[in-house]
């Protein structure tokens, strides 16, 4: 008895006296020193688990991951924060030096992160991430051992398209903590999985206003129909502008018929920005194609035209001749400062066979900007007849046509499954 209790002390003791300068001298060997690495993700010493977190990112690989996973459930945010930021960079290489973990201050026994704006980061289609690395990440979103380091788990959700961590994200939301919430929300709005939007209805009328934004934001994306009431009514009697706009951004997502009047009046708004909306609105529901028609013609201001072309090309004006709206659309993906937005309505709109079928020739024969761009949109919205253009593309003279080309090719194989 006395023997046990001696040898269980020697190990306690070396496991105390263990140092950061240890972690680093057996990172020194590399891959190959990995496993000797992750054994001090087990010491008394905290400054010794964080080391070792530190040259398991710095090691990389894909024998890292395990190790990774196991100290996401360590009891210091710190260690959790900076193995989950290690998640994300093995998936998204480069990742850990802009992530959360890199801003913790510690004083003492507590810890903070600066969280700042939101990440728009998202991995390629075609990147499998492990299930347990989304199951750890999920059990942290949900219970982590600090607020950073749950809000932190469900950005990195986010960035992985965690979907099977969704309902783990969903139980975040109701820490009350705003990053938490906010990280949550965006990270719905990543994974895209329209059975998590009704979930999030509650928060609508959130009192902390990047809250309530990132709410109405997500259940417009992911086109929560029982949200219309609540959007409606904070169209009528807005906290700020801001609510307003997108609530009826969020109207203008996933319109019924009884919001055709509504919009149908903010066409003649003064906002260009809420005429904008009016014309994608009226264009998803359907009808009212004259209207559009003439906004599209007589309309001066970029962003109310770009809406009504989108408008008019959801309602099967897909021709593309020169003074035609898909071909506004497919020339603006020539514009730096409107490209983005012509991706999107182009990958919403590119969703209806008749659209899709018209663009292939220009995704052969534009320019590099309409090229690349089209290689975005078939990534997300193409079929299997869209296989061959990008096959094309992905051996564009180009070389960065052919980058994205392949890119795209391989998004669209794993999202058809192929």
């Amino acid at each position: 008895m006395l023997r046990a209790w001696f040898i269980v002390s020697l190990l306690g003791a070396a496991l105390a006296a263990q140092t950061p300068k240890d972690v680093r001298n057996a990172a020194r060997q590399g891959q190959a020193g990995i496993p000797a690495v992750a054994k001090f993700l087990t010491s008394e010493t905290l400054a010794t688990r964080v080391e070792a977190v530190r040259q398991l990112i710095a090691i990389g690989g894909q024998d890292t991951v395990d190790p990774l996973v196991r100290a996401t459930k360590d009891a210091d945010a710190e260690v959790q924060m900076r193995a989950t930021d290690g998640l994300v960079n093995y998936y998204l290489p480069g990742y850990v030096k802009q992530g959360i973990g890199s801003t913790v201050v510690r004083a003492g026994s507590a810890i903070r992160a600066k969280f700042g704006e939101v990440n728009e980061q998202t991995i390629d289609a075609w990147v499998m991430v492990r299930p347990e690395v989304v199951a750890a990440l999920g059990q942290l979103a949900r219970g982590g051992s600090s607020m950073d380091s749950r809000a932190n788990a469900c950005r990195a959700l986010g960035i992985l398209r965690g979907r099977a961590a969704g309902a783990d994200v969903v139980e975040a939301l109701r820490s009350k903590d705003n990053n938490v919430m906010l990280e949550g929300l965006v990270a719905l709005r990543k994974i895209g999985d329209p059975q998590f939007g009704p979930r999030v209805t509650y928060l609508l009328r959130d009192l902390d206003d990047k809250v309530q934004g990132a709410a109405i934001e997500t259940a417009g994306i992911l086109r929560s129909e029982d949200a219309l009431p609540t959007l409606r009514t904070i169209v009528k009697n807005p906290r700020n502008n801001k609510a307003q706009r997108a609530a009826l951004a969020a109207i203008a997502m996933m319109p019924a018929k009884e919001d055709q009047g509504l919009l149908s009046g903010l066409l003649s708004a003064k906002d260009d920005k809420q005429r904008a909306l009016a014309a994608e609105g009226l264009g998803r529901l359907g009808g009212d194609v004259a209207v559009i028609g003439r906004l599209w013609k007589d309309e001066e201001k970029m962003a109310p035209r770009l809406a009504a072309a989108f408008g008019l090309v959801l309602n099967g004006q897909v021709t593309t001749s020169d003074d035609a709206p898909l071909r506004y659309l497919l020339n603006t993906l020539n514009s730096g400062a409107w490209r983005e937005t012509a991706v999107a309505y182009l990958t919403e709109a590119l969703r209806k066979d008749n659209a899709r079928n018209a663009v292939y020739p220009v995704a052969e024969q534009g320019t590099r900007s309409e090229k690349t761009g089209l290689a975005l949109v078939l990534a997300a919205s193409g079929d299997a007849a869209s296989i061959p253009t990008l096959e094309k593309l992905s051996r564009d003279a180009d070389d960065v046509v052919a980058q994205e080309g392949l890119r795209a090719l391989r998004s669209l194989k794993a999202r058809l499954g192929n």
